[in-house]
């Protein structure tokens, strides 16, 4: 297996700058696709990193997804907002909704917003933290409308997409907790980035064309493709897998997993609930319990070392090791990126300078 290159965060940005930029991007939106997929990668969430970008860019070519696009606003009552992304870069308007969001939590409390025909809005606890920087509470959930990946728990086949859930609660003084998980075994992504480096998954994962179990993310990318990953937790996992489906793909409108892709677009739906501590009056009592519970979660039994480890943790200590160190990319994912930026009109070895690797 190929060594993965390692790129440093702010050369991994400024390359994602240039090829949005080539790809038609204002220098807002570049910004905005730069921090996210950057983030995700530094927080150890490859799937939804960089390696995003051909599918942005074939997409993008298709006439499947719009540049420099806002939300538009199609209902409005004061404390719910529904928004339609017009398949826009979903780093842009799902950053913009839920900046609406946001707005109206703080003034009123709270705020539901349903965001739907969003281009692939990337890593849900992105949106987490940008409320938690906020000082709000949000839940998300998410459904995908692509090619069918996972099956329903007891199934054998691929009938849904890895529908996210994420929640975010701030802390004082303290980075936030942030829950964020696909629902099922791995995300499509973290699929995709095994195939590419060449190497099989564990056990339980997946099922073959056939629906049978296997280990090799190929069934998911070659030939008649066909094959499905399975949901976390069994019936739990597909529970909330179909609470999502349900709730941000039929409810928004934005569209369920029906049947086979009907277009190449990467397309999301979410709902998110944001609420306000502070403004409805519990901030006080909200963070003395809350801290209470997670000292009492954490504190270990005597003789033995703290182990306990809060939703969000582990990312942070991928963060500071990837500063630190760079960011890994395998030399698949590479090499697809830069012929993304080819595509739009960059040079390579221009994207190789930027990257400080030429």
């Amino acid at each position: 297996m190929a060594q993965d290159i390692r790129v440093t965060e702010p050369r991994l940005k400024a390359v994602v700058k240039a090829i949005f930029a080539a790809a038609g991007s204002d220098e807002r939106e570049c910004g905005l696709a730069a921090d996210h997929l950057v983030e995700a990668n530094l927080r150890g969430h490859d799937s939804h990193g960089v390696g995003m970008i051909p599918a942005y860019v074939t997409n993008l070519g298709l006439g499947e997804l719009n540049l420099n696009t806002k939300p538009e606003i199609v209902f409005d009552n004061g404390s719910m907002l529904v928004c339609d992304g017009q398949l826009g870069l979903g780093q842009t308007v799902a950053h913009d909704a839920l900046d609406l969001a946001i707005a109206r939590a703080k003034e009123s409390g709270s705020c539901i917003l349903a965001l739907r025909n969003a281009h692939h809005i990337g890593r849900i606890g992105h949106w987490a933290e940008q409320c938690a920087a906020q000082g709000l509470i949000s839940i998300h959930m998410v459904n995908v409308i692509s090619d069918p990946v996972v099956a329903p728990y007891g199934g054998r086949a691929a009938r849904l997409v890895t529908n996210p859930f994420s929640a975010g609660i701030p802390r004082k003084g303290q980075p936030p907790i942030i829950v964020d998980f696909a629902t099922s075994k791995l995300a499509m992504g973290k699929v995709r980035v095994a195939y590419n480096k060449g190497v099989h998954l564990p056990d339980g994962v997946l099922l073959d064309r056939e629906g049978e179990p296997t280990t090799d993310p190929a069934v998911l990318f070659e030939g008649e493709k066909g094959g499905a990953i399975l949901p976390f937790g069994d019936h739990k996992g597909w529970g909330l897998a179909l609470a999502c489906e349900l709730i941000a793909g039929a409810f928004t409108g934005g569209g369920t997993m029906s049947g086979l892709r009907k277009r190449p677009a990467i397309v999301n739906n979410m709902v998110s609930i944001v609420m306000s501590p502070e403004r409805v009056g519990t901030a006080d009592r909200f963070n003395a319990e809350m801290e209470d519970f997670l000292t009492w979660a954490r504190k270990p039994q005597p003789g033995h070392e703290p182990t306990v480890l809060f939703a969000g943790e582990p990312e942070l200590a991928y963060r500071a090791q990837r500063q630190e160190h760079g960011i890994p990319v395998d030399p698949a994912t590479w090499e697809q990126i830069l012929l993304a930026g080819e595509e739009v009109g960059c040079i390579r070895a221009e994207l190789l300078r930027i990257a400080g690797l030429s």
